[in-house]
């Protein structure tokens, strides 16, 4: 489905991939944000699956395409994809968090999915990576081999990361999935179910983070749905337009 510009994917992707796949999400504030960092934006449209990641995106595709679209959160894919290598007997790393983080994401998965192999590495708290932290990552993940990269490193800089070193890295399938790191290790609390079926998961998040996210919950979210606003009335002069002009030519 073509949303603003982006083609989203409405459905879980399946193992085995053929060819090395790069997975996003798109949610409002990662949408207007690329709106001005030309490589993110990049890396967004270039993926071979971009989930809708968001309630604005849901309310966009009802209100652009007609569509009822299931909202696929970074936690649900990460879900997703435990359930399927558990059964396949996979190898999963983790790039990016801190060690504490990474240590109760293996304990728990040790328990939770005894079947996955999982290897980790935490990467230095920066903004930018030299040239040889670029190669030692990608020289760990390498010798590890795994079949599923998991990568949190916050946007946009997680995605720019890996569609900077995707021919690098041996792994056919990648994710950046951000905070799902902290939602698994159980340092952050995910909102529940409720929240999540509501649309409004991002209420009580705002609430417990309130200097980290009020930029994408009160500048963001607004910004995106001005632009939905736009895109629909445009679609709606130029379908007046064209029947106005099949008008004319008939008379």
């Amino acid at each position: 489905m073509l949303l603003l510009g982006y083609q989203i994917s409405t459905l879980y992707p399946e193992l085995p991939v053929e060819k090395q796949t790069i997975i996003n999400a798109l949610n409002p504030h990662s949408y207007c944000v690329a709106k001005r960092d030309d490589l993110f934006r990049k890396a967004l449209k270039q993926a071979e699956i971009l989930i809708p990641d968001g309630f604005g995106i849901v309310l966009a595709a009802k209100m652009l395409c007609r569509e009822r679209i299931v909202r696929i959160a970074g936690s649900d894919l990460h879900q997703h994809f435990l359930d399927d290598a558990q059964r396949r007997g996979l190898k999963i790393f983790y790039l990016g968090s801190n060690e504490c983080t990474l240590k109760k994401i293996t304990e728990r998965i040790s328990q939770e999915y005894p079947g996955v192999v999982v290897s980790t590495y935490s990467p230095p708290y920066k903004s930018e990576f030299s040239d040889e932290e670029n190669m030692e990552m990608i020289r760990v993940i390498n010798n590890f081999a795994p079949d599923i990269l998991f990568v949190g490193m916050t946007a946009p800089k997680q995605e720019k990361w890996v569609h900077e070193h995707k021919a690098e890295l041996n792994v056919k399938v990648i994710c950046a999935i951000g905070a799902v790191f902290d939602f698994y290790a159980g340092t952050v609390h995910r909102p529940g179910i409720f929240w999540q079926r509501t649309g409004l998961e991002w209420l009580p998040r705002l609430i417990c983070e309130p200097r980290r996210l009020w930029r994408r919950t009160l500048i963001s979210m607004p910004l995106f749905l001005l632009d939905v606003l736009i895109e629909m009335l445009s679609r709606n002069a130029n379908t007046a337009s064209k029947g106005m002009q099949n008008f004319t030519s008939l008379n």
